[in-house]
This record gives C-alpha cells, structure tokens and sequence, in this order.
C-alpha cells in the first residue's frame, strides 16, 4: 500500500501558503471580512520574545478562529516580516494523518525555503487531530527557541484540558469567544446606531434602529457566518444543530469523556437550550428525565467544558455564596445557538427576555469576573448580576429589564435598591427596552440604559479585560 510522500505534504504546504510565492498574501474573501476585536491581543501573545510560549487558542466551533489566524498571519506579512517565515498547517488534511508536529515544522521549513536569522511564525488549526499533540508542541517550545507557535481547535473541552495538564509554564492559553454585540455591528458593515465617544463613553444615534440590530444580533448573531451569510439565516436550525451542536454532543464530548448515552445528553442540552436564564434544580431535573442526579451533574459539567453553556451561581443579600449549591442559573454562552434548535423568536415573544438577559451575560462569559445572581426574601427578590470584588464582596450591579417600566415603577427593582443599600453601593445599572433615564432613590443613583447599549458596553469592555468604569456615560441623539 503506498504512503504519502514527503515530497507531496512539500507540495501541498506551497498550496496552502500562498504568500510564500512573494507575490500575495491571505485570500481576498478572508481578508474582507472584520477582524475579530481580540486579534491585537492574540497579536502580542504571539509575538512578545520574552514569552517562551505556545498560543493555544481555544473556543468553541464557527467563532473564527481561523479566520483570525489568516488575519494574523496578514498582520505579520504588512509588518514586514518575510512571508517564507510564515507557515499555515490544516492539521485535518488527508495527507497529514500521519505526520507528527516536529515532521510539519521540519516540512513547513523545506517548503517554504526559510533561511536567515530570526524568528519563525507557525500555525497549526485543527491541532486535535495530531496524536499527543500537547507533548510534541511542549518540547517543540523548549528545544526551539526561534519559533513562534499558534495552535488552535475545536474541541475545546479536550485542549483546555490537555493544555492544562501537560503544559504549564509553556503554552498561553487564550479563549475566542462568540461575536459580542460590538464586533457583530462591525461585521454586518451596516450603519452603526451607536459610538463609543470615548472608553466607557457612547452616543446612541438611532436607538430603534439599535433594538433592531440587537434583535438580530440576540437570534443570529454570535457566529461570524450566521451574522453575515442572509442564505443561513433562512434555515438556522442546520447551520447550528447539524454543524455545531450535533459536533460537539456526538463527536466530541462522548470521545473526551466516555460517554455512552448520547440520547441523555443530547436530551439534556435541549432541555437547558430551551431554558436558558432560568433557574435549574438538580433533583427536579433527575425527576423530571429519569436520569440520576450525579450523571446530570457529570452532563451539567461536560457542556460547560465544551463552552455550550455557563452556571452562574447565587449569592444572598450580602452578597455570600451559598454553602450548598441546590441550583443554579444555566445560560447558553450564545443565544444564537436556541435560535438553532427552536427557531428565531421576535422582540415582542414570550420568553425573549431570558434571551436579551442571556446576550447581555454572554458579552462576559470568557472574562475571569466573578458573575453571580442575587436571590433573597420572602418573596424571592432577584437581581440579575452581580459582580464579585476580588475579595469577594458586591462591586456592582446589573438588572436586565426588556421593558421601560422600571423607570416609573420602582417596585419593579425593588431587589437592586434592598441589594445596594445592603453592600454599600452608590450605583446601580438597570436596562430597559429604548428609554433612559437617572434616578437617585434613597441615596442610590440607578442609571437606566437600553440593553442594547449596555451590551454593546459590555462587549466592548471585554475585549479590554474586567470591567473598568462603572456606570458608564450614554448620550442619546435623536
């Protein structure tokens, strides 16, 4: 039986590096499309010499991962770099199956006809697919020194692991999360109804046309390609379930961790898609499937892993963490994925609000903030975020309201005003459908804002790190 040439992977990475001709650089196609917000940061991990590190760049599937690579490697080739000096591998390729990682550096090099002194930027997508990928890439960051690595993939569960155990102190780890609401307004290239005047300071030029793309952002939105392709948008449910969703539940978390009992899974993460903001119980739950209440936990724990859906956890009056988690909050990390499985739903559906509250979260779901949500008292009083100091005290506030009756209506937020005057706080930010508005109530300033633009605050702000500048300062101009 014949085997694949050295010769012929040689030949296929000329193809695939198509700067190494000198005479073009990236696809056009590629090169149109938006850049992510999070290329200069990934930018400097990569190229920072006194980084002895690998990039493992995680995330889950369909966010751009590759596209940010092929914008990366544009960056490099404008910068002045030698394009012989830049080396792209699809680990999936047929031919590559059997190749090992120091085989493709060694191929990237003969290829490319690489010479001369200075570093060497490599990137390797897909990487899963290569066998003990972890601990080749680990002797790879310690015997080469000359090399600057990026490896990413789909399996996020598995590399977030692997990454973990085998390479600390030697890979950098960086999670691409979906679309915040920022980056999917510069995706679409439409007229942008909102501007950040400066850091933490935004104008709202046309607030309907704001909700508008907020809705479609809340439905669509989350992935580079649903945002951008209209003919996906047409038949969603196979763009998310069959290239996402099934992926993950049939394919990747059954073979990370053992799983024989797809159809449980499966059931569950509907159940949980379905539901997202809501409030899940573990016995319920095991009642309610039939499944026991430690495996629901076991799922509960994969999906979270896998970047489909985050816990959040509730604190009490003052702010402290229940002893005995009993339940907690589940969110999709991307509401576009329930617009996969159950279809779009509109501003004015039953049920949107969870949706709207799950966006807003999701612009923060891969920060290292400490999110919570506050339940208390005899009536149950919520409040929808709360973010941890790091000593683990309520340093502010977040009510997620898809209305603007809160404005007249202070019982509506009677749970901001009990948390707030219980920890101390001066502030309190409350969305609301399109007005906006300040109040002080018994000594507490509560800033109305509409959620699209706290969302598109909040993406913006997390593109930069935590959250730097509460409450933020809005203009309208209508």
């Amino acid at each position: 039986m014949k085997t694949v040439s050295d010769q012929e992977v040689e030949a296929h990475l000329r193809r695939l590096n198509r700067w190494w001709d000198g005479k073009s650089g990236i696809a056009e196609a590629t090169a149109q499309w938006a850049p992510r917000h999070y290329l200069p940061a990934v930018e400097q991990l990569l190229i920072d010499s006194r980084l002895r590190r690998a990039v493992v760049l995680l995330g889950p599937r369909r966010v751009g991962k590759t596209v940010l690579i092929q914008h990366l490697i544009q960056r490099l080739i404008d910068s002045g770099v030698p394009r012989t000096r830049i080396g792209y591998v699809e680990v999936d390729h047929p031919l590559l199956h059997n190749q090992t990682l120091e085989s493709l550096v060694g191929a990237c090099e003969r290829a490319s006809g690489a010479d001369g002194d200075g570093p060497k930027y490599l990137f390797f997508d897909e990487i899963q697919y290569l066998r003990d990928w972890e601990r080749h890439l680990k002797q790879v960051v310690d015997h080469r020194p000359d090399l600057r690595v990026l490896v990413s993939g789909s399996a996020a569960a598995a590399l977030k692991r692997q990454s973990t155990e085998s390479g600390a102190g030697r890979f950098t780890d960086f999670l691409l999360p979906p679309l915040t609401f920022p980056e999917y307004l510069d995706l679409i290239g439409a007229h942008a109804p909102i501007a950040e005047r400066a850091p933490g300071a935004y104008v709202v030029h046309d607030i309907d046309l704001l909700n508008e793309r907020f809705v479609e952002y809340v439905n669509f939105g989350g992935y580079p390609e649903l945002a951008v392709e209209r003919r996906l948008r047409d038949d969603p449910e196979r763009f998310v379930k069959s290239d996402l969703v099934d992926k993950v539940l049939l394919r990747d978390l059954p073979q990370l961790y053992g799983i024989t009992d797809i159809q449980e899974l499966n059931a569950l993460f509907a159940q949980l898609a379905y539901n997202t903001a809501e409030i899940v119980a573990l016995k319920p739950l095991s009642e309610r499937s039939g499944v026991a209440g430690a495996t629901i936990a076991k799922y509960i724990e994969y999906l979270e892993a896998a970047f489909l859906i985050k816990r959040v956890f509730r604190v009490d009056q003052s702010g402290a963490r229940y002893k005995r988690e009993r339940s907690f909050k589940v969110f999709l990390t991307n509401p576009a994925m329930r617009t996969g499985l159950f279809g779009p739903m509109g501003a004015d559906d039953d049920g949107f609000g969870h949706l709207v509250e799950t966006a807003v979260y999701a612009q923060r779901f891969h920060e290292e903030a400490s999110l919570h949500y506050a339940r208390f008292g005899s009536a149950d009083t919520e409040v929808d975020m709360v973010e941890m100091s790091p000593a683990q005290s309520p340093r502010s506030v977040i009510e997620v309201k898809w209305s603007d009756q809160a404005i007249d209506d202070q019982r509506r937020i009677a749970g901001v005003l009990k948390f707030c005057a219980t920890n101390g706080l001066s502030d309190a930010l409350v969305t609301t459908r399109r007005r906006f508005a300040q109040k002080e109530i018994n000594g507490i300033r509560i800033n109305f804002w509409p959620t699209a633009a706290v969302a598109f605050h909040l993406g913006a702000l997390s593109v930069r790190g935590r959250l730097k500048q509460f409450p933020p300062q809005l203009e309208l101009r209508l």
